[in-house]
Parts: structure tokens; C-alpha cells; sequence
């Protein structure tokens, strides 16, 4: 028997080795990963990049198709809207719209989840109670049709859509943080802390918060292509980013009267809404299988 035989190897070990070719689902998505890159430069650089101003209006070359259709020009290569405006500067804009609006809801929703979601599982008891109660209430709230009161009540603003999602995705975040602290703080390491005299606040802080960040981490990755897709909404039904500032969905709104004839409007900021969401979709869902302890093994 050689010494390379894995049944050998596991007679003598007691464990059996994973095949080679069941750890190949760990492997980097580079297309993935380049083509979120891609999306992140274009918000940040988009000064740079657009090609025209994103409100920059010119009736003389209103409605124009793509270059690759009659009477389309590689000025503006997605075409112009019903008041001239170039289509592909106005989707390059709206990324940073729309992931602004996305990181800075996610991350205001994640440090109020997170939050409560720690102080519920760790200290658990009435406190614990109180909170889950509360996040059941905010988990069953229609999320588009309270964001869209919430922001005609309050007025449209880049502001306001931020703070209605905020609002309304902090519960999202806490039930599943709360879980994980309700293992960790069972654990032998954060036993040995508390017999130690280790204060609560050390505990928490030393060795239950670093325990939680992959989760965050993956939570945040997915809940930013719902708030993008949530943003859009509200802007296609005139609630979200006022204009004339380019936001995705108000540019398909725009469109959808000459969807028959000029298709272009609506079509491409459409395409980039999809794009956008299911790239951070698929991103979170490969950090999930990264970060997820019982897939480390396979």
C-alpha cells in the first residue's frame, strides 16, 4: 500500500480528506470581484469619466438612438433623452447615487442593528425581550410603501431616503447578530473572560464584536443591492432623489412613456439597476460561503 493512499492515510489519522476538487467553490470570483470594482470606480470617478454633464440639456439633439442605430452619433453613444440629455453620463452619475445613498443606509442600518442586536443576545432577559419585540414589529413593515410615506411626509431629499432606509433595515441586522452572540457567549473563551473579572464592555469588545464582523461584513454586501434596488423604486415612483439630479430609477420613469419608440431611456439605466444588484447579490453570497464556518472544511 503506498504511503499516498488517502485510505491509508486516513486509517492512521482517523480522519478522511477532503477531496481536492470540492474546495474549488473557495476559488476568487475574478470576474465577479473585477466587475464590482468596476462599478465602485465608475460612482467614484464619474466626474472623470462621463463624457457630458449629467444636466446638460440640448432640445437640438433631444431623443437621439445609440451610435449603432440610424441617426445615432458616438457623441452620445446610449443616445439622449426627451430634453437632450446624454443617457450614458446620466447612468455614470446615477451610480454614485445610488451607491452613496446604499452605503451610507447600510452602514447607518448596520451600526443601529449590530448595536442591539450585541446588547439583546449578550445581556438577554427583559432587555432581550424588549428589543426582539421591537424588531418583530419593524421586520413586518411593508419596507417600500413606509419608505415612500416616509419620504413624501418628510419631503424629497438625498437625506431622507438615507434616514427612511436607515429606519427600516436596522431589524434585518439585529436578529441575525443577535443569534450569533447567543452561541459565542457560551463559549469556553468568553467563560474563561467573565471568571477572569474581564467587564462586560471588555467582553464585548475583545471577544464577542470581532466574532461577528464576517457576518456583518456579508450582511452588508447584500443588504446594499436591496437599498439600491429600494432607492430605485422610490425614485421610478417620485419619492426618491428629487431632479434633476440622475438617479436610475427616475431615469426609467422618464422613459417608460416612449418605451415603444425609444426604448434606449428606459432600457439602460434599467440594465444598469440589475447589473448593480445582482453583482453585490452574488458578492455577499460568495462571502457568505467564505465566511460560513461549516463550508470552511469542504
Amino acid at each position: 500500500m503506498s504511503a499516498a493512499d488517502p485510505v491509508a492515510a486516513a486509517n492512521r489519522s482517523g480522519t478522511v480528506p477532503a477531496p481536492r476538487r470540492r474546495r474549488t467553490f473557495r476559488a476568487v470570483p475574478v470576474i465577479l470581484l473585477a466587475l464590482l470594482a468596476a462599478i465602485l470606480l465608475v460612482g467614484v470617478f464619474a466626474d472623470w469619466l462621463a463624457p457630458h454633464a449629467a444636466e446638460a440639456t440640448s432640445l437640438r439633439n433631444r431623443l437621439k438612438p445609440p451610435f449603432w442605430m440610424e441617426r445615432g452619433s458616438s457623441v452620445n453613444l446610449l443616445g439622449t433623452d426627451d430634453q437632450g440629455r446624454d443617457i450614458l453620463s446620466r447612468i455614470i452619475f446615477g451610480t454614485r447615487v445610488s451607491l452613496a445613498v446604499g452605503f451610507f443606509a447600510v452602514l447607518g442600518a448596520g451600526s443601529i442593528g449590530i448595536a442591539l442586536g450585541v446588547m439583546a443576545g449578550y445581556l438577554g432577559g427583559k432587555i432581550d425581550a424588549v428589543i426582539m419585540r421591537i424588531t418583530d414589529a419593524a421586520t413586518a413593515v411593508p419596507l417600500i410603501l413606509v419608505a415612500l410615506l416616509f419620504v413624501v411626509t418628510l419631503g424629497q431629499s438625498f437625506v431622507n431616503v438615507i434616514l427612511a432606509l436607515m429606519i427600516l433595515l436596522w431589524s434585518r441586522y439585529t436578529r441575525v447578530i443577535r443569534s450569533e452572540v447567543l452561541s459565542l457567549k457560551e463559549r469556553d473563551f468568553v467563560i474563561l473572560a467573565r471568571v477572569a473579572g474581564c467587564s462586560h464592555m471588555s467582553i464585548v469588545v475583545r471577544h464577542i464584536f470581532p466574532n461577528v464582523v464576517n457576518t456583518a461584513v456579508v450582511l452588508f454586501t447584500l443588504q446594499v443591492g436591496i437599498v439600491i434596488l429600494v432607492e430605485a423604486t422610490l425614485s421610478f415612483l417620485g419619492a426618491g432623489v428629487p431632479p434633476p439630479t440622475p438617479a436610475w430609477g427616475s431615469m426609467v420613469a422618464e422613459g417608460r412613456d416612449y418605451i415603444a419608440t425609444e426604448w434606449w431611456i428606459a432600457f439602460f439605466p434599467g440594465m444598469a439597476i440589475m447589473v448593480t444588484v445582482l453583482t453585490f447579490n452574488l458578492a455577499g453570497d460568495w462571502l457568505r460561503d467564505r465566511f460560513d464556518p461549516k463550508l470552511r472544511q469542504l
